[in-house]
């Protein structure tokens, strides 16, 4: 065989060698290619939802007031003065009245509360810690002040300092309630503090009746912790203007449902033209009302003191 034919051979050989080996990569390459275009995506976990509480219906029994006896003082969110909605405001003439319950114990919170800016109405505690700083702040802000008389529950668990009990003798209900009013003499009406079981017994709210009369107390509000609560009729037919809860704002505390149950309120205000709420003195009350007045104002919702609900007069 020649050289020149041999040197023919190897070219020959080499270039198929080539061509194998491209054919090679190509292969892998498409293997590569399908595994990739057939792989299964990834999932994610998802987050999981949170159930949130149902708050009481309205016309159970009350909302778990903060006890008096607590110590621990609730962190304060910082009370933000509410922007003006622009949406037009409808002249529906409703009217929404705040009380807050259980006033005298957490002063910060409290203050933040007097602070915004609607006219509301704090309902103070006797023979507590804040009983009188916080009263004489809420009348010198121009808020509205009330005793919140503490009345036995059916429960019997102490409701604090100053409670009216129905084993107690009239002589003993009218002494304790005077010294009460004493303690707060800036209040212009009264609401109780518990009190499903003294509220439903005729007696003992003849006698409170009497006292308030006696006392110039301008007002009584009903708070309604019981539905057998005689406390509205025996202080109506003792001549004493007075005022029935519509609304437990925060059963729950989560802003949200105080949102909500503000909306209720409003909601009932324009039905009937007016509507009672109460509160308590937490963070979560005082983000809600924060939230909700813009809201609420933007609805044709004026707030005012419950006193000019019930038709009590200023002096």
């Amino acid at each position: 065989m020649s050289s020149q034919r041999k040197s023919r051979r190897r070219k020959k050989n080499a270039g198929g060698g080539a061509y194998i080996v491209l054919l090679l990569i190509a292969a892998g390459l498409g293997l590569v290619l399908y595994e990739r275009n057939t792989q299964q995506p990834v999932h994610h976990r998802q987050p999981v939802a949170v159930s949130l509480p149902t708050p009481t219906p309205i016309g159970q029994s009350s909302a778990t007031p903060v006890p008096v006896a607590a110590s621990a003082t609730p962190a304060v969110v910082t009370s933000r003065r509410p922007e003006a909605s622009s949406a037009p405001a409808a002249e529906s003439g409703a009217k929404l009245a705040i009380i807050i319950d259980d006033c005298g114990q957490w002063i910060d919170t409290e203050r933040a509360l007097i602070a915004l800016p609607i006219p509301l109405t704090v309902s103070v505690l006797p023979h507590v810690r804040y009983t009188g700083t916080i009263a004489q702040e809420a009348a010198d802000a121009h808020q509205g002040v009330m005793l919140h008389l503490p009345m036995e529950p059916i429960s019997h668990i102490d409701p604090g300092p100053g409670e009216i009990k129905t084993t107690m003798s009239d002589d003993q209900i009218a002494a304790q309630l005077r010294d009460d009013l004493a303690q707060v003499p800036l209040a212009r009406g009264v609401n109780n503090h518990e009190g499903s079981e003294a509220t439903a017994d005729p007696r003992v709210m003849r006698e409170v009746a009497s006292v308030i009369a006696q006392q110039g107390s301008d007002f009584f509000i009903d708070s309604r912790t019981a539905a057998n609560s005689v406390a509205a009729q025996i202080t109506t037919e003792a001549g004493i203007p007075t005022a029935s809860r519509d609304v437990f704002l925060d059963n729950t505390a989560n802003v949200a449902q105080i949102e909500g149950m503000l909306a209720q309120a409003g909601q009932i205000a324009l039905r009937n033209g007016s509507a009672i709420a109460i509160g308590h003195p937490r963070p979560t009350t005082l983000a809600a009302l924060t939230a909700m007045i813009p809201k609420l104002e933007s609805q044709g919702i004026s707030f005012t003191l419950v006193e000019n609900l019930v038709g009590a007069k200023r002096q």
